[in-house]
Formats: structure tokens, C-alpha cells, sequence
């Protein structure tokens, strides 16, 4: 051995390269075969069990068999299967020619096309779970987020029990009282509903016993003078506005969420699900069904003028029932078309001194769902199927539309808890449930970039 090698390192310098340079065996394309179509590998997917197919030979498998198992010898795989990078550049290093013949086949062929369009959603839907770096990630954030969602849920609940014992019954409410029957106190409690500066004549009315049926008949001279004293202008006009509707309606017409709800349980009930699910047709229909009572404050709140937003209080904006300018319109057409929710994020933000946990719940939410929708966009987007949201809309039209006239076929059976239930459950549970749709759809993200 050492005399072989010290005549190894007696070999000269073009010895030595003609032993390095000496003849490889040759690569034939067999070895780097499918074993479904017996073609060279094309995007090589590798499974569990250490076999390798052409990704759309693996796709044209899973869609005929709906099997996660290996077509060779049916070992179930985990996850998703992912292709094999560095089998797939060493190949088409090897075998360029090949290759690029392979894929120009697949694009031509559309059944190949649509089983990896299928594929890619199984993935889609499996990654949020899948054994890689997303699952670190999310066992990285989970307790984190799990503590945040605890805490939220917590609050939800307190305010529920909140809402169910200390307010008063929806029948107690001035919104189901005539007004001819309302005492000197509820008077004065629907004087201060109007506005903070109504606490103003409080004392006033309060002294003078002012009831249901005096109420009824004062004018805007008498609240001028003594002993009321209405000075200025814009109080006695909105007194006056509201005492017009109160009279027209024989009732207290509702000023809150919780009064809309008493007075319009269904409509309520159905506003808040449509809204949430479908931002764009619920403000569709409070402009064909309902424009006088709801859509018009609605629009004055959102919209307001600029020369009026300024010192205009809440419940003007809600009395205001002139026809929107043109520059209002534009202004609503443009949330309306790109930004429904946050339409609903500056109503609840208007009413943050009247509800305010309950606005800080509206306009989480309303965030959330603008996220989640901008994902829905992205996601449309990115799997090039901008062809499909005719026929998505179309679906959704009717599954909305199918679904408001099941409730309101069978609303006179649903019993009052019920829709209690699920009233609440929307308005506190929900913002909760979508941060954790925006946390998997984050991750999800982060996972296919990774």
C-alpha cells in the first residue's frame, strides 16, 4: 500500500487530471420517472413515505380518489405534501428539454389544470395545521392569544349578565308607554335623552311636574317663556321636533339600540346579522325598505356636513331628515363600495357616549370583518379566479336572501330567548370569534410566504 502510494503522488500534473476528468456513467430520464404516468418528474412531490409523484399526477389521484394515501403503496400522508426543491432544480438542471415539453402539455391540458386548482385548496385549507414553521409560530402565539381571547370573552359575558338583570324590561320601556301616561319623572327622563345640554331645564320641568298630558300641549312660545325659559333657538326647535314625533307616534319613538331592539326585534335581529355578513345589501335594504326612519340618520351621522358636523349633537343628526347632498352621496358610495364596515365603525363611534362598551365592541368588529374581507380579496386574487366573483356575489345574493325569508317565515315561532341569544351573541361573541379568523388567516399568510 505504501508503494501504491507513493506512486500515486509520483504522478505528474496531466495524470493526475485525466484520473479526475475519467467518464461518469450516464443520467438516463428512467431514474427520475413518475410512477403514475412513468414520465419524468414534473414540480416532484415527495409523501411520508418517501415516494415521489408529479404534483398534477398526485392532484389527478387526490380529485378521483379523495384518498390521502400514497398511490403506490397506500401509506396515508400527513399535512399537506409539498414539492421536493431540490429533486425538482437538480432535474430540470439534468433534463431541461424534458421538462419544458412536460410543462407545456400541462398548461394545454384543463382537467390537469382544475385538479391542481382543487389541490391547492386542500392545502389552503390545511395549512393553518400543518406540521412547518406556521405550527412553531402559532405555538409560539397561541398562549398569547388564547389569554387575549379569554379576557375578551370574560368582559362579553359581564356584559350580558349586565344587560339580562340590571336594565329594565323592554315592556317598561317609554318606547310601549302612551305619552299621555308618562309621569312627571319619565317627562324629565325623556327630555335628558335628547341631548347633554337638556340637563339644562331638567330642574325646570321637574318643578313645574310636567306630565304626559301637559307635555302634549305646550307650544314653542310657552317653552319660550317662564317659567321654562328655552332661550336658545336650536334647543326649543329640537324639543319641538321630537315632541312632533312623539305626538304622531303616541309613544317615545326609539333613541338607542336598546330601544330600536324593543320596537323592532326582528328587523334588529336581521340588520345586525346582515351587516355583519353582508355589509353592502344590509345598507341596500335600509335604502329601499326603510330610508325614512333609519337610512336618513343613518347618512347624516356617517356624512355629515361639514359646516353642521362641527356643533350638530347626535340626536339632530337623527332628526335630520333632509334629502343628502350630492357631496354626502360621493362620500357614501365610496365607504359604501370599499369600505362597508367602516361605515358601520363611524355610526358606533358617534354613539360611544350612549353605549360604550357596546360601540367599542361595533367597531372592533367592524375592523376585523374589514380585514378578513381584504384577505377574502387577496385570496380571490392570488388564485387568479377575479372570473368567479360574478357567480360568488350571485351565490351570496341568494343564500342572504334565502335565508332573511326562512326567519321571517317562522319568526312568530322562534321563542323571545332565542332571539335574545342570539342578538347577544352576535353583538359580544363575534368580535371575539373573528380574532381568532384574522390570527389563522395572518398565519396563514406568513406560511405561504414561508
Amino acid at each position: 500500500m505504501e508503494e501504491a502510494e507513493e506512486t500515486d503522488g509520483l504522478r505528474t500534473g496531466p495524470e493526475r487530471d485525466a484520473a479526475t476528468h475519467s467518464p461518469r456513467p450516464q443520467i438516463s430520464v428512467s431514474e427520475f420517472s413518475c410512477h403514475c404516468c412513468y414520465d419524468i418528474l414534473v414540480n416532484p412531490t415527495t409523501l411520508n413515505c418517501g415516494h415521489s409523484f408529479c404534483r398534477h399526477c398526485l392532484a389527478l389521484w387526490w380529485v378521483s380518489s379523495k384518498k390521502t394515501e400514497c398511490p403506490e403503496c397506500r401509506e396515508k400522508w400527513e399535512g399537506y405534501p409539498k414539492v421536493n426543491i431540490l429533486l425538482r432544480d437538480a432535474i430540470e438542471k439534468l433534463f431541461p428539454d424534458a421538462i419544458r415539453m412536460r410543462r407545456e402539455d400541462i398548461q394545454h391540458n384543463s382537467d390537469i389544470i382544475q385538479s391542481l386548482a382543487a389541490f391547492q385548496r386542500l392545502g389552503n385549507d390545511q395549512l393553518p395545521s400543518a406540521p412547518n414553521t406556521g405550527r412553531m409560530n402559532q405555538q409560539r402565539g397561541g398562549g398569547f392569544f388564547s389569554g387575549v381571547l379569554t379576557a375578551l370573552t370574560g368582559v362579553a359575558v359581564v356584559l350580558l349578565v349586565y344587560h339580562w338583570s340590571s336594565r329594565e324590561s323592554e315592556h317598561d320601556l317609554l318606547v310601549h308607554k302612551a305619552v299621555a301616561k308618562w309621569t312627571a319623572e319619565e317627562v324629565v327622563l325623556w327630555l335628558e335623552q335628547l341631548g347633554p345640554w337638556a340637563s339644562l331645564y331638567r330642574d325646570r320641568f321637574l318643578s313645574e311636574r310636567v306630565n304626559g298630558r301637559l307635555l302634549l300641549t305646550l307650544t314653542e312660545e310657552e317653552f319660550s317663556q317662564a317659567p321654562y325659559t328655552i332661550e336658545n333657538s336650536s334647543h326649543r326647535r329640537v324639543i319641538l321636533t321630537e315632541l312632533e314625533r312623539v305626538k304622531a307616534l303616541g309613544v317615545k319613538p326609539p333613541q338607542n339600540l336598546w330601544e330600536y331592539k324593543a320596537v323592532n326585534p326582528g328587523r334588529s335581529l336581521f340588520l345586525l346579522y346582515a351587516l355583519k355578513s353582508s355589509p353592502r345589501l344590509g345598507l341596500l335594504y335600509l335604502y329601499l325598505f326603510d330610508y325614512t326612519d333609519t337610512f336618513l340618520p343613518f347618512i347624516h351621522t356617517i356624512c355629515p356636513l361639514q359646516e353642521d358636523s362641527s356643533g350638530e349633537d347626535l340626536l339632530s343628526k337623527l332628526l335630520d331628515l333632509r334629502e343628502p347632498t350630492w357631496k354626502q352621496w360621493r362620500e357614501f358610495l365610496v365607504k359604501y363600495s370599499f369600505l362597508p364596515y367602516q361605515l358601520m365603525a363611524e355610526f358606533a363611534w358617534d354613539w360611544l357616549e350612549v353605549h360604550y362598551w357596546t360601540s367599542r365592541f361595533l367597531i372592533v368588529n367592524a375592523m376585523l370583518l374589514s380585514v378578513l374581507e381584504l384577505f377574502s380579496f387577496w385570496r380571490i386574487w392570488s388564485r387568479s379566479e377575479l372570473k368567479t366573483v360574478p357567480q360568488r356575489m350571485w351565490s351570496h345574493f341568494w343564500k342572504v336572501s334565502t335565508q332573511g325569508l326562512f326567519v321571517a317565515m317562522f319568526w312568530p315561532l322562534i321563542p323571545q330567548f332565542v332571539c335574545n341569544c342570539l342578538f347577544y351573541w352576535a353583538l359580544y361573541f363575534n368580535p371575539i370569534i373573528n380574532i381568532d379568523l384574522v390570527v389563522k388567516e395572518v398565519r396563514r399568510l406568513e406560511t405561504q410566504v414561508l
